[in-house]
């Protein structure tokens, strides 16, 4: 059984905003899915810089169960405040309907922001008066996803698609192909044989593969990638509290990775065409802790001095 997580909650109100406006933005995936997100932050907020967290140690976030998630989460949370980041973005579908809450409640001081699934956008979109919603089974049990369903989808079907090895396969750079397909091909038919004409991407990774599934349900359904949104919601989040990075700071972008660093700049260069450059860092022997990242090893990419 995994441990109990340590943080104790508090009762004080949120007080978010308290950072250096010069600081970076913290983001955090249990792997390479939060690029997405994280390519539409620095497109959308091109004067911030950024460190990038990919827990490959333990991908995908989506199998397991709600207390080991709540404990990799407040761990790395701890890491990216620790790190001095103004604001950490939950670059994970299944983190944030488990874990959001009570990242907000350990870091009061810190901006927390979490993907809510897209529900609300699919809900004013359709004509058809049926939304799929493709996710993992984490998302779908956690406790995010079932208040937005209820806020915003009593007056429409919901129907709800387990994409079990898809986030696998975008971790494997696995983007296209007759497997792919064929598994695409098998989520995507219940929900265009119940009807639905918008379907809802409800994991970070599955904008990868956006491509193809568009393709595949045809111009007629619309499909919606959650990470712009995210993107200008952290945008006016920073505004509103005074914690936009000043216009002449020199901007870096940081990826650490809690798997191989060789393995992470090769499979993220294939999905955000970008050299990284990564560092790994590893859990302590507990389970429970990041080291300090002074001792990260930076692992110099191919060409680099």
């Amino acid at each position: 059984m995994s441990p109990t997580p340590t943080c104790v909650s508090t009762a004080a109100p949120l007080r978010p905003g308290r950072g250096d406006p010069a600081a970076p933005i913290g983001v955090f995936d249990s792997g390479l899915g939060g690029l997405s997100v994280w390519r539409e932050i620095v497109r959308q907020l091109p004067a911030e810089s950024t460190i990038y967290l990919a827990d490959r140690a333990h991908v995908p976030y989506g199998n397991r169960q709600p207390q080991e998630i709540r404990r990799f989460c407040e761990a790395i949370g701890a890491s990216l405040v620790q790190a001095g980041c103004k604001a950490v973005v939950v670059a994970c579908n299944t983190a944030s309907a488990v874990a959001l809450h009570h990242l907000r409640e350990c870091f009061p001081g810190t901006l927390m922001v979490g993907l809510e699934p897209a529900v609300k956008p699919a809900v004013a979109r359709t004509r058809s008066g049926v939304v799929g919603v493709m996710a993992t089974p984490a998302t779908f049990q956690g406790r995010l996803y079932r208040a937005t369903v209820g806020r915003h989808a009593t007056s429409v079907q919901v129907v709800e698609q387990v994409c079990l090895g898809l986030a696998d396969r975008v971790e494997a750079g696995a983007l296209e192909g007759p497997e792919t397909e064929a598994l695409l091909r098998r989520f995507l038919g219940p929900m265009l044989a119940a009807g639905a004409d918008t379907i809802v991407l409800g994991c970070t990774h599955y904008p990868f593969v956006v491509e193809t599934i568009r393709r595949l349900v045809g111009r007629e359904v619309a499909v919606i990638d959650p990470a712009p949104a995210v993107a200008r919601h952290l945008a006016s989040l920073l505004h509103h509290y005074g914690l936009e990075a000043p216009a002449t700071r020199t901007v870096t972008h940081r990826f650490l990775t809690t798997g191989e660093a060789l393995a992470f700049d090769r499979d993220a260069a294939r999905l955000i065409d970008r050299t990284t450059g990564s560092e790994e860092i590893h859990w302590d022997a507990s389970g429970e802790h990041l080291p300090a990242w002074t001792a990260c090893r930076q692992h110099s990419p191919p060409g680099a001095p």
